[in-house]
């Protein structure tokens, strides 16, 4: 049996979406399972176990047409696959397309309506209310082909070489505070969104650092995050000098998942590693503000998420345009934060 999943983008969706492999490759052991994801996500997934291959979707390269023939040697590729069973988790009009023209013999999509995309599908697994989360909505597609939903899985397993190397890579940081295992070692901080309005302030984040390092004097602090991102990173760091390390723009997307593997607590704004740390089961504290939580929060620790009670919050908008700019998040105060991630490391002590 061959399968082909469809969720290129974005990061956090994409983790979101693992179980659905898992629990593919439990149910067809024998299949050969492939995913189409846009090439920029594709080292989260390249050498997975469940995995026959990664089919990379070039989304910026391929919207010059200079470069439309490599897009379709990749769909004549994949309708040469004879796929048994396609699953379009991304469910938009390039996705749908795509999926469409794979040419499976079963093609199977969510009740999105945004652009159409179910249109293409044979079967469509509808959204139970509003708030159902992603990731038991990406899982509703299972139950459709008879797949078992259990949680008998490794969501992100481990990578030992990518581990060591992290080790190696920053010998100065681990060596001159080896782990110990007598409490809290390594706070991640993500400070970093791509919406700014789901950013809380870098001087909050600064604050925060400054009380957290005082108040556990062996605790050092790796602040993730991309390049666009140093900045943020640069002024959290004056906080705590010599017990930060800036890591915005310096690490693969594989060695920030074992990073916040190595981490005893992730902060970390609504974005992508927030899913990971989710997925890794890592205890977190999830600044919320635009967004939805119950839709798109850390899958398992909801309760870890930490938002104000505002009339215009959840808003679901990129940009926010009231008078007094992000209050969602602004309002939202260090000493809240430092409250409840003391709480989570004392519990874990």
């Amino acid at each position: 049996m061959k399968i082909l999943l469809l969720k290129p983008s974005s990061l956090g969706d994409v983790i979101q979406a693992i179980p659905v492999l898992r629990l593919l490759k439990r149910h067809y052991s024998s299949a050969e399972i492939y995913w189409w994801i846009d090439t920029a996500l594709a080292p989260l997934l390249e050498g997975d176990a469940d995995l026959a291959g990664v089919v990379r979707f070039e989304r910026k390269r391929w919207s010059r047409p200079q470069h439309w023939p490599e897009m379709l040697q990749s769909v004549r590729w994949l309708r040469g696959q004879n796929f048994d069973l396609v699953i379009d988790l991304q469910c938009l009009a390039r996705s749908g397309v795509f999926a469409w023209l794979s040419k499976g013999d079963l093609l199977v999509g969510l009740n999105e309506v945004r652009e159409g995309a179910r249109g293409f599908y044979d079967l469509v697994a509808p959204r139970k209310h509003f708030h159902t989360h992603a990731v038991d909505w990406y899982q509703s597609v299972l139950p459709l082909l008879g797949v078992p939903v259990h949680k008998n899985f490794v969501w992100l397993p481990e990578r030992p070489e990518i581990a060591g190397a992290v080790t190696r890579k920053w010998p100065a940081f681990f060596g001159a505070h080896p782990r110990s295992g007598s409490g809290p070692q390594l706070i991640t901080i993500q400070p970093g969104a791509r919406w700014l309005n789901k950013r809380w302030p870098a001087n909050h984040f600064a604050e925060l650092v400054r009380a957290l390092a005082e108040r556990f004097p062996a605790t050092r602090f790796a602040l993730l995050g991309d390049k666009g991102d140093q900045p943020l990173g640069e002024q959290i760091m004056q906080a705590a000098p010599g017990r930060c390390l800036n890591l915005c723009g310096a690490t693969s997307l594989p060695e920030m998942i074992e990073w916040v593997r190595l981490g005893d607590l992730l902060i970390t704004n609504d974005t992508g590693p927030m899913h990971v740390a989710a997925a890794l089961g890592k205890p977190l504290v999830a600044l919320f503000g635009p967004t939805a939580p119950e839709r798109t929060g850390p899958y398992g620790q909801l309760e870890n998420v930490l938002r104000l009670d505002l009339p215009c919050a959840p808003c679901l908008r990129a940009k926010c345009h009231l008078a007094q700019p992000e209050a969602c998040l602004h309002g939202l105060l260090p000493v809240t934060v430092l409250a409840h991630a003391e709480k989570l490391l004392s519990s874990r002590a």
